[in-house]
């Protein structure tokens, strides 16, 4: 069995693809969207929709930088934690 920084090395621990959020409104909620935005598919011309499809693209590509600075912040945050955790242990046990 590979070690964690084995697996993240080697391209076997992708986050990104394998989050998947448990509150239960996240599947109902996607079903409300993709509705929507079926309904404006068939209310706009195609000049217009592909506007709407390209301004929802933007809006993704934003959520997913902000996605990924918010796992890095946490991450970082969890690191330096454990680290003040650790040296916190070392000054009260005396080692």
């Amino acid at each position: 069995m590979k070690s964690v920084l084995e697996a993240l090395y080697c391209g076997d621990i992708r986050p990104v693809e394998t989050i998947v959020p448990t509150d239960p409104e996240y599947r109902a909620l996607n079903r409300k969207i993709s509705e929507a935005i079926k309904t404006w598919e068939k209310k706009l011309s195609a000049t217009e929709y592909s506007q709407l499809e390209e301004l929802l693209d933007l809006r993704s590509r934003s959520s997913s930088m902000y996605a990924e600075a918010s796992f890095n912040h946490g991450f970082q945050l969890g690191a330096l934690l454990i680290i003040e955790i650790y040296t916190a242990r070392n000054e009260l046990v005396g080692s």
